[in-house]
């Protein structure tokens, strides 16, 4: 998912607890889910600022030299302004757009046969 096209709400947004429980059946396995792929869009995200911020880094040792750069500024800002990943991963859960699997219940099912 490209998160700068997202449409996720950039504010805290009141869930329905049932709507989130429906897909899994207990709502900590959803919270979980949601948790996880938070994480992973957050590490993506720091990755993208991170790739970003370097080509404005200097590699001088003094601490004295403090140059302010627009484009670093309107960097930053930009990725301020993004979502924040719980929300995103709220989003795609709600869309059915997170692949997720549960091991113990694919044990289960194997056993059966």
């Amino acid at each position: 998912m490209d998160y700068k096209k997202s449409k996720a709400p950039t504010n805290t947004v009141t869930r329905n607890i049932v709507e989130l429980s429906n897909e899994t059946g207990n709502i900590y396995e959803s919270v979980c889910i949601i948790a996880k792929r938070s994480n992973q869009i957050a590490a993506e995200i720091k990755q993208d600022l991170q790739k970003k911020l370097a080509e404005f880094s200097s590699y001088n040792d003094t601490l004295d030299e403090v140059f302010e750069n627009r484009e670093q500024i309107e960097i930053s800002r930009y990725y301020e302004k993004l979502p924040k990943p719980t929300l995103l991963a709220a989003e795609e859960f709600e869309r059915d757009q997170i692949y997720w699997r549960d091991p113990q219940r694919d044990r289960k099912n194997e056993d059966r046969y």
